[in-house]
């Protein structure tokens, strides 16, 4: 493991010890960079961290674009990687190796401070090191401080108290090997193509796509001094092992299942007390098919003669228009019963719908009908009448479709 450029040589020695020392030495010089050159009060990172991390060719590329959509993300990926572009870092990428802890964090931390990142950002290759999953922590700690301390001032949207996921899309070695190979054979041939014809633009083609004994080497660092860093995640941050060895759409299902929205997680505290007392729709379709029937046998039971109109008037009135829609599988019935003036015959014409595998809406919107006009004056005699519209949905005819 490589971490600042002064004590890289002890990195396979580093006891954690160590490596919370170093992250602390690394973070406070930092921080107090960035506090001289914004100022406290511009310290704005994001609500929401994704950390992608993963084993080479497991997809995290490949999946950013799902993810961002997943969170409503408009922003692209800090791509970490993409952040150290010298000659030097990308000489040591080339060897399959990790650049400097203190390089990385001040690079990204910067990057995390643009605006187009407030919402939400998604960190594509970090933390890959323990000494930067402690910086990672000491940010944390600071973002929390600051979300803190202006709460209560003007400057409270800018200061959320911060959500962090930790994302690992994991593939065995073999896999890994197979993935970034393949990767190559198309980069190559994709810029063998643009060198001839001039239509398009290069690709970065790693050293390690080239040559299988490059990429195994890649795969053992990710396994030797990455693997353990993101596991170390769990015990602080939200938490998401993705099995990346299956199809694109089947690990695009597995991420999609860890990201359902969770609002307790989410949520200021504040925010969710005030909204708890209203169920989730989970909650009340759980044990909607009892509540349905408890209440259609107590129709019956208590409220016999309105429950036998409500049928009647459903069976004799709306059911030859309904069946007339039956290819559409929707239709719209207009009624003037006064029965539906109470409530309940409203509910008990939703339930009977329900029950019987239609979806039903109701409009209620007061209407004027022309009654007859006065042949001497002209004028016409209007009534002021409830008209209820009963909108049915069903499953449709499969003719033409």
């Amino acid at each position: 493991m490589s971490t600042s450029s002064t004590d890289s040589n002890q990195a396979k020695s580093s006891t954690p010890d160590l490596e919370i020392k170093d992250a602390k030495l690394i973070f406070s010089a930092v921080w107090e960079q960035l506090e001289e050159d914004y100022g406290q009060d511009q310290l704005r990172f994001p609500k929401e961290l994704i950390l992608l991390g993963g084993a080479p060719g497991a997809g995290k590329g490949t999946n950013t674009g799902f993810i961002r959509k997943a969170r409503g993300y408009t922003c692209d990926p800090i791509v970490v990687s993409s952040l150290l572009d010298t000659p030097e870092m990308t000489a040591l990428k080339d060897q399959g190796k990790m650049v400097g802890d203190r390089e990385v964090i001040a690079l990204l931390f910067r990057e995390l401070l643009k605006p187009e990142f407030r919402d939400g950002a998604i960190l594509d290759g970090f933390p890959r090191t323990k000494v930067q999953v402690e910086c990672l922590k000491l940010l944390v700690d600071k973002i929390n401080i600051l979300h803190r301390k202006f709460h209560e001032t003007d400057l409270a949207a800018h200061f959320r108290k911060p959500t962090i996921h930790a994302m690992v899309l994991f593939v065995e070695e073999s896999t890994s090997i197979d993935r970034q190979l393949s990767r190559g054979r198309q980069i190559a041939a994709h810029n063998k193509k643009v060198e001839e014809t001039g239509d398009g633009e290069l690709l970065e083609l790693r050293k390690t796509d080239l040559d299988e004994e490059a990429a195994r080497h890649r795969y053992r660092v990710f396994k030797e001094q990455t693997w353990d860093a993101l596991k170390s995640l769990r015990e602080v941050f939200f938490y998401h092992f993705i099995n990346a060895e299956g199809s694109f759409e089947e690990v695009e299902k597995n991420i999609f299942d860890e990201l359902q929205y969770q609002s307790s997680l989410e949520l200021e505290s504040e925010t969710f007390d005030r909204l708890r007392s209203i169920p989730l729709a989970s909650e009340i379709v759980l044990h909607a098919r009892q509540d349905l029937v408890r209440r259609l046998d107590h129709y019956e039971k208590d409220e016999t003669e309105m429950f036998s109109r409500v049928v009647d008037i459903i069976q004799d009135n709306f059911m030859p228009i309904i069946t007339r829609h039956a290819i559409s599988g929707q239709s719209v019935v207009s009624s003037i019963d006064p029965i539906f003036s109470d409530p309940l015959a409203l509910a008990m014409i939703i339930d009977i719908f329900s029950e019987r595998g239609y979806h039903a809406r109701i409009d209620k919107k007061l209407e004027q009908i022309p009654r007859k006009v006065n042949l001497e004056t002209g004028e016409i005699d209007i009534n002021n009448q409830w008209v209820y519209r009963i909108h049915v949905f069903f499953a449709g005819s499969e003719i033409r479709r």
